[in-house]
């Protein structure tokens, strides 16, 4: 997939004014950026553009401020913190569009960047209105998308300026997403272990299905398992349970039955009375999950089955935490399941938020094949969908 897009490496930049979308949402407390990875993620494609003497436009969005100029979504402290990172002085333009970013263009040289305002304080973003993305991509000669996060959405930032421009590239960082998602949809060595967590089923009914067509295994932990275990008649007490999904449940059951493919679900279960710090908390088999309690993380025992799995396998992708890992006394299923993954010899891709703060947590980032910073579009393109940002880009020759 990587390979039949034009890349930022293919362009001529030089002098050329050049919009890059990036993926900046990061944290932003009391005028800080308190985590970067996100920046950071978007830093080579970043300076492969100014050694390519690119005059670099940095466009992003920064929560949701919903079509409204709120200063707590500024995008002013990143440009402050992508200052301290990078070599070159960053400008701030203090909107998108209109005589603030143009002037900020226009004073922009070769080798140097400015960061554009919040392009969700307009409205037009989200609507990929195309009197809006004219006016981007008015501001620029070429198009780069360096934003994996972003490219499930059809906003005018991602879709609408390459639209108008006339073409797109990808970015170092959205190559490095689609090389690692591809490999695993399209040339997975076997055995392929997926490992799906995190509290609801309806967010990966989706890529479940689609795994049930290549996986061998499917591991099935958090607090989706509990719908999976209602539907086959365990008391699940208090625990958190989609009832509408049962259904769900098990259709994907009977179809991973009939398709050979292994669907494991939790054999024992920690449990407590209530979700908080130091409370009592025991591990109970799942036929004896006491009534007026939760299972808020898997057992040892699951774990040490969950393990044996991946051990074996060569192809693995994790997403979704196994418990409530923030809190210590529910965070073994977690920490051990990314723990297992680190150490395998197989080909890892982790994704979704949560499980990536979990590898980060368990100190074994740099030991997983590739940490996708995708989230949504990472699990709408491993349920086999096309990615809105990604399709726009031009196709090589």
């Amino acid at each position: 997939m990587a390979s039949r897009k034009l890349s930022i490496r293919d362009l001529d930049l030089d002098g050329k004014r050049l919009f890059m979308r990036v993926d900046f949402n990061v944290p932003i407390e009391e005028g800080y950026v308190t985590d970067d990875t996100r920046i950071r993620a978007a830093l080579p494609s970043i300076q492969l553009a100014l050694e390519k003497n690119a005059r670099v436009i940095l466009a992003s969005h920064l929560g949701r401020p919903k079509g409204q100029r709120k200063p707590e979504f500024s995008l002013r402290p990143v440009a402050g913190h992508l200052n301290s990172l990078l070599e070159s002085e960053v400008d701030f333009a203090a909107d998108c569009i209109g005589e603030e970013a143009e002037r900020a263009v226009k004073r922009l040289l070769p080798g140097k960047v400015v960061l554009l305002e919040n392009v969700r304080f307009h409205e037009g973003e989200t609507k990929n209105d195309a009197s809006f993305a004219a006016q981007l991509a008015s501001l620029a000669d070429e198009f780069v998308n360096d934003a994996f996060g972003s490219s499930h959405r059809a906003h005018a930032s991602t879709v609408g300026v390459p639209k108008a421009i006339g073409r797109g590239a990808a970015g170092l960082l959205v190559e490095k997403e689609l090389e690692a998602l591809s490999k695993v949809l399209e040339s997975p060595e076997s055995p392929v272990v997926a490992i799906f967590g995190g509290a609801k089923i309806s967010d990966k009914i989706e890529v479940i299905e689609n795994f049930l067509n290549f996986a061998d295994s499917i591991l099935i932990g958090g607090g989706m398992a509990f719908t999976f275990l209602k539907a086959i008649g365990k008391p699940i007490g208090n625990s958190i349970l989609e009832e509408d999904k049962i259904p769900v449940a098990l259709n994907l059951m009977e179809k991973a039955n009939e398709k050979g493919v292994r669907l494991v679900l939790p054999e024992d279960i920690k449990v407590a009375p209530r979700l908080e710090a130091g409370v009592e908390n025991r591990v109970v088999l799942v036929d004896e999950i006491p009534a007026g309690w939760s299972g808020f993380d898997i057992g040892p025992a699951t774990l040490d089955a969950f393990r044996r799995y991946i051990e074996k396998a060569r192809t693995i992708i994790w997403n979704g935490p196994m418990g409530v890992f923030e809190i210590e006394e529910f965070s073994e299923g977690t920490m051990g399941v990314a723990q297992s993954v680190a150490a395998s010899d197989g080909f890892s891709v982790i994704g979704g938020g949560d499980s990536v703060a979990a590898v980060n947590r368990a100190g074994v980032a740099d030991q997983i094949s590739h940490v996708s910073t995708g989230g949504g579009a990472s699990l709408e393109f491993l349920a086999g969908k096309s990615l809105p940002g990604i399709e726009i880009l031009t196709n090589k020759d």
